[in-house]
């Protein structure tokens, strides 16, 4: 079933006029729990992983320290899969030339000081991958927080409008008009009208905290927003403008069922927090890195 967005409850552009050049374009992916296949898009689902290349380890120091019940690692931990999307379920998201496939991991330990765990990037060709292994289960120890359970995906484009990216001249010329919306209409700008939530590409970063773009070594410009990891897909308690049509009940959903749509893929990132990958898509060899925040 495919998953939509409802239409904003005002048009953001009439009232906002001065928003339209900031508008970007988004790719909300909508886990929902299932049994994806290998072949197949997905939240933490089975990868298409060559198998004549070594599944990738986490070669980091590790943080065990706040489990009761952890486990010593032994060796290198394997990463886990996070996200794998087709370049034919991603429309308005810039693959590399050549490529089709898009597969983030990461590690599901924290490093030292850290609540996050540590992704990478790669971007394949679906025709050059040949005999594909299997996918490895998570390592013993894993922090169960931070190894997604096995979604299937309804990607759906949609608009963003920045909240906590907004420049600061206009962020303070449209306070007033944004108070003045809420004292009218009830509806928040920040919360209910402006970035999407949860799991997606591109777009605006669902930040937490203030916003830390970061620079690339190389070239020194400013990286691109490419994938945020949110622990939940939506905030609220059933009447967020940003809940799929498919999934309203009339406001009637039990509470299990609510932390259901809210969580499916029961990642927890520190406190309701998000992992945020950036790439540069200026340098040939696309590098990328990411940043952490939370509650």
């Amino acid at each position: 079933m495919p998953r939509t967005t409802p239409p904003r409850p005002v048009d953001v552009e009439e009232l906002f006029p001065e928003l339209r050049p900031w508008r970007r374009e988004a790719l909300r992916l909508h886990p929902r729990r299932g049994n994806p296949a290998v072949h197949e898009s997905s939240v933490g689902g089975p990868l298409l992983w060559p198998a004549d290349e070594p599944w990738p380890t986490c070669e980091a120091e590790h943080d065990l320290g706040r489990d009761e019940d952890a486990v010593e690692i032994e060796g290198a931990p394997d990463f886990v899969p996070v996200v794998q999307l087709h370049r034919n379920d991603a429309p308005g998201v810039e693959f590399p030339p050549g490529k089709d496939l898009l597969q983030v991991l990461w590690c599901p330990f924290d490093p030292p000081g850290l609540y996050c765990p540590l992704p990478r990037v790669y971007w394949r060709t679906t025709a050059s991958l040949g005999e594909v292994r299997s996918t490895p289960p998570a390592p013993d120890g894993a922090r169960a927080e931070h190894v997604p359970a096995p979604c299937v995906v309804h990607p759906e484009p949609v608009v963003d409008y920045p909240s906590w990216d907004l420049p600061e001249d206009l962020s303070d010329q449209l306070s007033e008009r944004f108070e003045q919306l809420e004292k009218e209409t009830g509806w928040q700008y920040e919360d209910e009208l402006a970035e999407a939530p949860g799991i997606k590409m591109g777009g605006y970063p669902s930040w937490t905290q203030d916003p830390l773009w970061p620079e690339c070594e190389g070239c020194g410009e400013t990286m691109e927003h490419l994938l945020t990891v949110s622990s939940v897909e939506y905030d609220g308690d059933g009447s967020s403008t940003w809940i799929p049509v498919e999934d309203r009940d009339g406001g009637d959903l039990d509470v299990r069922d609510r932390v259901q749509l809210q969580r499916p893929h029961g990642l927890m990132l520190g406190d309701m927090g998000g992992v945020y990958v950036f790439e540069c898509r200026t340098c040939p060899d696309r590098p990328f890195t990411h940043h952490f925040d939370c509650s």
